[in-house]
């Protein structure tokens, strides 16, 4: 069966799924395969389970009628999505970079859906599997599409792009992340750069924040790109306030934000920039950004046993960890508590890392500092150390803490969640 023919089954059944556990009847389920499974053995499972069409890749578990054999399942959702993304002619922004774009990306969405139809990638559906499924999730009423890349090694951005297409799209940084994936910084540049590539060639438009000047440097040559930052840009915009929330003023507006953190300013300015460009009204800009809350572990502010929590368990890497102590050691906070876990993915320079953000830690005057699991274990801190997540939860339970302020941020692997779940 070619992609045209599968595509017809699509748009009769279009609702796919590649978890047997998730399937809904009338569902098209894609038999994936990875390092540790292989879902050809789930085809007459997710069948009897109510899936309309299993289709596999492997010649074994063919032969009811109802599994349609490909060469290569991955490779067939991917093409599928290209052939879905190309019936559409609205405009598909793609967002990328190192830290924050989940958060970015949310707040686009938020301002874009006041004056049309959206749709953005659910949750961090990011990756080679995420994204072909975002695609494919979009309805024909739509009128915009906002889709989000993450990228762990260089030549994964530039492949999401041959079957996104995106003709706008924004890096909103590029910091020290999946390390152990690109190499270097300089590997992190070029992959997050295959955005501006495909921009370039395809003579699309970029968002870029002006105050990087790196940002200035990877973009050149882009036929259009509209500049926000604190200065010099199309959209300009400073801080007002941040303890907690963020509050910003954007070329006359006042936004109070339920966002914490001053390294939320480039990703509310991003989402600002985008509506004007896309002419959102400037009310309703305000109105989206004031009501957008974090969820999810990204910057929450959790009130919880007489204390003031900012949860960042999401993830963190040397970049999003050294913002988020700064902007925490800034609060106007008198007992203030630091619980980290550490970051993964970091390769050869994970100790280094670790040891630089020890370091900074105590250039300021904490109450506590809790570090935890990974290679915090092995730096020279002289803070307390703990072995994991559920260590640190014991030690939370039995400090008994009162009105005390405490950041919990660490790589999504290390599950700082649980400290107060």
């Amino acid at each position: 069966m070619n992609i045209p023919e599968l595509y017809e089954l699509f748009k009769a059944h279009p609702s796919i799924q590649t978890d047997t556990r998730q399937l809904k009847p009338g569902d098209l389920f894609f038999a994936l395969k990875g390092p540790n499974f292989d879902a050809n053995s789930f085809a007459e499972t997710s069948l009897n389970n109510g899936a309309e069409y299993a289709i596999i890749d492997d010649a074994h578990y063919h032969g009811n009628g109802k599994t349609i054999l490909v060469d290569d399942v991955l490779t067939t959702l991917q093409e599928l999505a290209l052939f879905h993304r190309n019936q559409f002619t609205i405009p598909f922004l793609a967002i990328t970079g190192s830290n924050g774009k989940t958060t970015t990306k949310e707040l686009v969405h938020a301002v874009l859906s006041t004056r049309f139809k959206t749709y953005t990638t659910v949750g961090n559906l990011n990756n080679h599997i995420g994204i072909p499924l975002t695609l494919l999730s979009i309805g024909m009423d739509a009128e915009m599409a906002v889709i989000e890349m993450g990228a762990n090694h260089v030549g994964e951005i530039a492949s999401y792009c041959n079957f996104t297409l995106p003709d706008y799209g924004m890096i909103n940084n590029v910091g020290k992340a999946h390390l152990e994936g690109f190499g270097s910084y300089e590997g992190v540049k070029k992959g997050k750069g295959e955005l501006y590539d495909f921009l370039r060639a395809v003579e699309g438009t970029a968002f870029v924040m002006w105050d990087y000047d790196y940002l200035r440097e990877m973009s050149q040559g882009i036929k259009k790109i509209v500049k926000y930052g604190t200065g010099g840009a199309d959209v300009n915009g400073r801080i007002i306030g941040n303890d907690p929330y963020l509050g910003v003023e954007v070329d006359g507006m006042e936004i109070h934000t339920r966002l914490v953190g001053s390294y939320n300013l480039p990703n509310v300015l991003a989402a600002v920039a985008i509506g004007k460009y896309f002419k959102v009204a400037d009310e309703k800009i305000v109105a989206a950004l004031e009501n957008y809350e974090p969820s999810n572990s990204r910057s929450q502010l959790i009130n919880k046993d007489g204390n003031r929590i900012i949860l960042d368990a999401y993830n963190a890497n040397p970049s999003s960890m050294r913002l988020a102590i700064e902007n925490f050691a800034a609060l106007k906070e008198s007992n203030k508590i630091l619980v980290l876990g550490a970051m993964a993915e970091l390769g050869e320079e994970s100790r280094e890392e670790h040891q630089a953000i020890v370091d900074l830690i105590r250039q300021f005057q904490w109450t506590d500092v809790v570090l935890v699991g990974g290679d915090f274990l092995k730096t020279a801190s002289g803070f307390r150390v703990l072995a994991n997540a559920d260590d640190a939860a014991e030690w939370y339970r039995s400090a008994n803490l009162k009105d005390a302020c405490l950041l919990i941020k660490g790589s999504r692997s290390t599950k700082m969640e649980k400290v107060i779940a």
